[in-house]
């Protein structure tokens, strides 16, 4: 159905909080998934990413949630569908369009880092 979901992830730790966010595409049987520390912004520069394992399509539609093993709490901060503009599964380079409030427009992710610019 080409599902995709931004979630904000807050980690606690004993004395320090991380945030990050988890960018993840449906992908069939479960998600691509991607983290990152910034969110790319519209037209400027690239944002750091980095690829971590296939996630469940569950997380698709969770909107907040309290992670067992007291690994934090995930929340829902933008979703939609997103238009494939390029499929190469051996390629680290990924190109979608997508619809959302805070991720819109052409969206790249290549290697390590992405990319966000206006749709034409």
């Amino acid at each position: 159905m080409n599902r995709w979901v931004l979630l904000e992830h807050k980690v606690f730790s004993s004395n320090s909080l991380e945030v990050h966010y988890d960018f993840l595409v449906e992908n069939g049987i479960d998600c691509l998934t991607w983290k990152f520390f910034k969110l790319p912004l519209l037209n400027q520069s690239y944002v750091e990413i980095f690829k971590q394992p296939n996630h469940r399509l569950v997380w698709l539609s969770r909107e907040e949630y309290e992670l067992s093993g007291n690994r934090g709490f995930v929340k829902r901060v933008d979703h939609g569908i997103f238009k494939k503009v390029f499929d190469n599964s051996e390629s680290d380079c990924f190109r979608f369009i997508l619809d959302g409030k805070l991720l819109y427009g052409f969206f790249e992710i290549s290697g390590n880092f992405c990319k966000l610019n206006k749709n034409n």
